[in-house]
């Protein structure tokens, strides 16, 4: 997987459905840890609510569950799981808290309305793409500088850190598809005068 969506901050919308008031709260998260905490504060800032239906999914290990918490199986956890699925939204949990207004909505409605209060909080937020990078160090001798750096930006690949020494430091990103490319490319176009050195991945 090259890139995923993911949120930068809580996002929360609420409908209410036959009486029943369905509140949906995205929140990121990147390790069951925080999966855990966010569930205490949720069911501390929503006390005597009749479900916590909840979904997320962790990039890091590609950890996924969901619950239904109380609600018939299937109609809750899978609904919201499928908006973060079908939006490819990783390290981000999205609770439906449910206070029941005494109308039953069946599995279909309980189905729709979990998916659609889902739907609400997603559509509402800032959805920020992140890509995976590689990173490389170059050693840049002070004649290539402007060059190299221009060069650099019209193949809109990222300087992120700059650092003048007897030879010139670049810690470049380099989108992981294009990693080969860019090899290939400051050797021929440097006659290898600039080295390299992969540092690793990150996502940006």
């Amino acid at each position: 997987m090259e890139s995923f969506s993911t949120i930068s901050k809580i996002i929360t919308e609420e409908q209410v459905i036959d009486k029943s008031r369905f509140i949906g709260i995205a929140v990121p998260v990147t390790s069951l840890e925080q999966v855990e905490l966010a569930m205490q504060k949720t069911r501390e800032d929503y006390p005597n609510a009749r479900h916590y239906v909840y979904a997320y999914r962790l990039y890091d290990g590609l950890i996924e569950k969901s619950s239904d918490d109380g609600e018939p199986q299937g109609t809750g956890g899978r609904p919201i799981m499928d908006v973060l699925q079908h939006r490819t939204i990783w390290n981000v949990m999205i609770v439906v808290v449910r206070y029941f207004g005494g109308i039953l909505l069946g599995t279909g409605g309980l189905s729709r309305a979990y998916g659609s209060t889902a739907r609400l909080v997603v559509n509402d937020s800032d959805l920020t793409t992140m890509q995976m990078y590689e990173t490389y160090t170059l050693q840049v001798p002070y004649e290539w500088y402007a060059t190299l750096k221009y060069q650099l930006e019209q193949h809109y690949w990222k300087i992120q850190k700059e650092e003048f020494f007897e030879v010139i430091k670049l810690l470049v990103l380099i989108p992981e598809s294009e990693g080969e490319l860019f090899k290939h490319w400051v050797d021929d176009f440097t006659r290898r005068q600039v080295s390299y050195k992969a540092e690793g991945y990150v996502w940006r």
